[in-house]
């Protein structure tokens, strides 16, 4: 699952006090906020954000599963890039291969599986077509 990317796309994260637990580590669930911060920038710079979304296609994503593996302990004030890299597009859904990065190391990383609802129903569908091609070019899929 450890694979390193030097054109994925990534967002900068502090740890802050709030991140951790009483010796100053990351407590680990805070991981996939901020996995799901870099997602959700990374879906804000290919299409919108999740509002402009659900209003112009009717549709938003949901995590269906996840998996980590947590390598290294992350630390009050440390400096983190978050990446996020698609790896598989399919017809109702997403893969993504993320990261929490400490300078060279990575602290954790692992994969999340996106699904696509419908706004309304929240009931699976498939990738509007404008929105897969969409994905499937930026992400060289």
């Amino acid at each position: 699952m450890t694979r390193a990317s030097g054109d994925a796309f990534s967002v900068a994260v502090r740890v802050y006090y709030e991140d951790t637990d009483a010796a100053g580590v990351v407590y680990y669930a805070n991981y996939l906020r901020f996995m799901e911060r870099a997602r959700s920038d990374w879906l804000r710079a290919q299409l919108a954000g999740p509002h402009e979304l659900a209003a112009s296609d009717k549709v938003l994503f949901a995590v269906r599963s996840v998996a980590l593996k947590f390598l290294m302990p992350a630390r009050l004030d440390d400096f983190l890039t978050i990446t996020a890299e698609p790896t598989s597009i399919r017809g109702a859904s997403l893969t993504f291969y993320q990261a929490c990065w400490r300078g060279k190391e990575i602290m954790c990383c692992g994969e999340i599986d996106l699904v696509c609802v419908d706004a309304q129903t929240f009931a699976p569908r498939r990738l509007p077509e404008a929105i897969a091609r969409v994905l499937a070019k930026t992400s060289d899929l």
